[in-house]
């Protein structure tokens, strides 16, 4: 795998303007046939499998947030996919409505180590919003991700440009396949891992992918929801 200095697609006006990365992996994994076929079936089947059985959460956690404060059910924001390529990354609004203006003010008190910021007892959060992120209900919009192609069930997080621009260069490799609603991370502590753990881990799912991995993240992953294991 090399890596070249490259200029991205321009967005389109549909999407975030000026997300051009210094560097991203010029080349595809090799994977077999076999294997990405296997991942986009099985990624297609829980999403749709998801959206069914989890739709009247669905409905309801929309309800109660647009009567909270009648503001956006939904958060939108672009992040970095695959080969750096941008993308409208969705979840169900959990901050007050002007949480983004407020977050200068709060990097300072960030309790993540490196270019991640996260806070235990963020001040931007809703009564409502506490509680779907406490149990993952916030990341359920980005099921439709998955089967549109943008993200898969089992990958590297998608970072912002701010946080991909603090990569080094072998960093990117995390950029080859598609970014996750779940990954590593999700089953080793979450929150309660450096940026440098998140990127660690993720390089060591990509080197050791396969589907008996994706697999056991997945099984992996419902128990540590349900605690709510290092989720703020």
């Amino acid at each position: 795998m090399t890596m070249n200095q490259i200029d991205l697609k321009c967005p389109t006006a549909a999407e975030p303007a000026d997300l051009c990365l210094r560097y991203v992996p010029s080349e595809p994994l090799h994977d077999p046939i076999g294997y990405r076929l296997a991942k986009r079936v099985a990624d297609v089947v829980i999403a749709v499998v998801a959206i069914v059985l989890f739709s009247p959460l669905l409905v309801l956690t929309a309800v109660l947030i647009w009567f909270e404060d009648r503001g956006a059910i939904l958060y939108c924001q672009p992040r970095v996919g695959r080969f750096g390529v941008p993308f409208w990354f969705y979840k169900f609004r959990s901050m007050r409505v002007d949480a983004d203006a407020c977050r200068a003010e709060l990097l300072a008190l960030s309790d993540a180590d490196g270019a991640a910021f996260k806070m235990k007892q963020d001040p931007r959060i809703t009564r409502i919003g506490r509680v779907i992120r406490k149990f993952s209900i916030d990341e359920m919009p980005q099921l439709f991700s998955v089967l549109g192609g943008h993200m898969s069930i089992i990958g590297p997080r998608p970072h912002l440009r701010s946080e991909v621009e603090t990569y080094s260069p072998s960093d990117h490799l995390r950029l080859v396949v598609r970014p996750g609603l779940l990954c590593l991370r999700e089953v080793s502590g979450r929150s309660k891992l450096s940026f440098d753990d998140w990127l660690r881990l993720d390089l060591e799912y990509i080197d050791r992918r396969s589907i008996w991995l994706d697999a056991s993240i997945l099984l992996r992953a419902i128990p540590a929801v349900v605690r709510a294991d290092g989720a703020y």
